[in-house]
Order: C-alpha cells, then structure tokens, then sequence
C-alpha cells in the first residue's frame, strides 16, 4: 500500500453529525452503541473502544458534561461526548475541561447555542479535512524532492521516516498552540 492509499483511507470525515444524534434521550449502552456505529472507523484496532461505561462516567464526575437526568443522556450530552472524544486524542482531560468549562457552567435559564457550535464545529471539520489533504500531498512531494536531490539518502524508508517525523512535528506545534490558546483564554488569569 503506498502512501496516499493511506490517506484515502484514514476516514478523516468521520464524526457524529447532528441529524445521526437522535432527539430522544438515550441510556448509556445506547450512547455508547452510537458512537461505535459512528465512529468505529477511527479504530487503530479491533480491540481499541471508540467509548465506554468509565469513560463516561468519569466525564461526568469530572464535570465535563451537563447534569445528566434520569440516567438518560439528551442530545447535548452526546454532542459534548463527541467533542471530548476529538479534544482527547490531543488534550489533557484537564485542559478539555477548562475549555468546555463555559459550556457547562452556564446558568440553566441561559441555554447555550451548542448545536449551532458543533454545527460549525462539523464544518471547520471538513475545511480542515480539505486543508490536510492538500498539505499532506504537498508534504509528500517536497519530502521526495529533498531526497531525490540527496547523494546519501535514496530510500523509501528515508521518505517514510521523514514524512513521519514532519508529521508528528506538525502534530505537535498545534498541540503547543492549542495549549496556549488554552493557558491564554480559557483559564482565569490572577
């Protein structure tokens, strides 16, 4: 399989949009069944759980999502789980909880807009999608003329380590930023 094979491959437009969330509250295994169905394939493996009983839990302890009634979930709760869940593969649960921090405290009488959020939310999602897809490629491209040109380095394997550690450098410098637009902006300055 060759690299953009992978690419197309990856799923990256996979994410709980608001029509798949049904209006009627839902127990737990339902919530955890919905995401499965929607999500599964952002698995690495089989094994791996897009959601689970502690981890919701654990949000809720946490004070990640709303108060939770009747030990059904609205569709707000899932909207919430389904931005823990892309937040997470780069943030602390702490940090998430500091930037959802608005969202959840905001007095009952005062209800937040967070359909229109997630809304825009799925949006950028597919801007972004675009946007990497157009990177990557071009990343690809640069790697492999830096290559060609060298004398030293000639092989597939020196193209894929580059790619991968580029990557990951990209990977962290928006974690960086997304720590520091968090430390800036969403934690009460003293």
């Amino acid at each position: 399989m060759n690299i953009l094979d992978i690419l197309n491959d990856l799923q990256l437009e996979s994410n709980i949009k608001l029509d798949e969330i049904p209006e009627i509250d839902l127990y737990m295994d339902q919530v955890i069944q919905l995401f499965e169905s929607k999500l599964s394939d952002q698995k690495r493996n089989e094994d791996e759980k897009i959601l689970t009983k502690t981890m919701i839990n654990n949000y809720a302890k946490g004070k990640l999502l709303l108060p939770i009634k009747n030990k059904k979930y609205s569709k707000e709760h899932i909207i919430l789980m389904s931005l823990i869940y892309n937040l997470k593969g780069a943030l602390s649960i702490n940090d998430i909880k500091l930037s959802l921090d608005e969202i959840i405290n905001k007095p009952e009488e005062d209800n937040y807009p967070l359909r229109e959020l997630y809304s825009c939310f799925l949006e950028e999602c597919v801007n972004d999608e675009n946007n990497f897809r157009e990177d990557f490629i071009n990343k690809i491209e640069n790697i492999n003329n830096k290559i060609d040109e060298n004398k030293v380095l000639n092989s597939e394997f020196e193209k894929r380590f580059l790619l991968l550690c580029s990557l990951v450098n990209m990977s962290n410098m928006y974690r960086r930023m997304s720590e520091k637009l968090i430390d800036e902006f969403f934690t009460e300055q003293e």
